[in-house]
């Protein structure tokens, strides 16, 4: 067994189109941020309740960057699986930063669009599943998603 793992699965809507960048040898990546929120009746108040984190989204790998940039948009509605990184950083003063990503490289990542076909925050598959293993569309009928 693994002495370690380093696992994020995360259900969430984007906050933002994915940008796609070219890295400086040439190869794409991509950037979005999705949201994830938690829901809950306040004990004593009565009310709902809701706690959003916002969570950045790094893609490496090229077919999962194309899929991303010509299926996602603000608001769609996505499951994915990936791994977290921290890098530093310096911002325009030379203060060093450091930043948290959830980032799907070349053999690990995991993209699965949600939603169906008449649902506005996702795209026109239904649920569409999109690995980094073989980075293949597979069409499922348009079945909700039982949570």
């Amino acid at each position: 067994m693994a002495g370690s793992l380093n696992k994020v699965m995360l259900i969430g809507n984007l906050g933002n189109d994915p940008e796609v960048r070219s890295t400086q040898d040439g190869r794409s990546l991509c950037t979005f941020s999705i949201a994830t929120t938690e829901s809950w009746k306040d004990k004593n108040s009565g009310e709902r309740r809701d706690k959003t984190e916002w969570h950045r989204i790094v893609i490496f790998n090229e077919g999962l960057v194309r899929i991303a940039e010509e299926y996602l948009k603000k608001g769609s509605k996505v499951f994915l699986e990936g791994q977290l990184q921290t890098r530093k950083w310096e911002d325009k003063d030379g203060i060093e930063k450091y930043t948290t990503e959830v980032v799907l490289q070349n053999f690990n990542g995991n993209l699965t669009m949600l939603g169906g076909r008449n649902d506005n925050s996702s795209s026109d598959f239904g649920n569409d599943s999109i690995s980094s293993e073989s980075t293949s569309i597979s069409s499922d009928m348009d079945d909700d998603i039982p949570f």
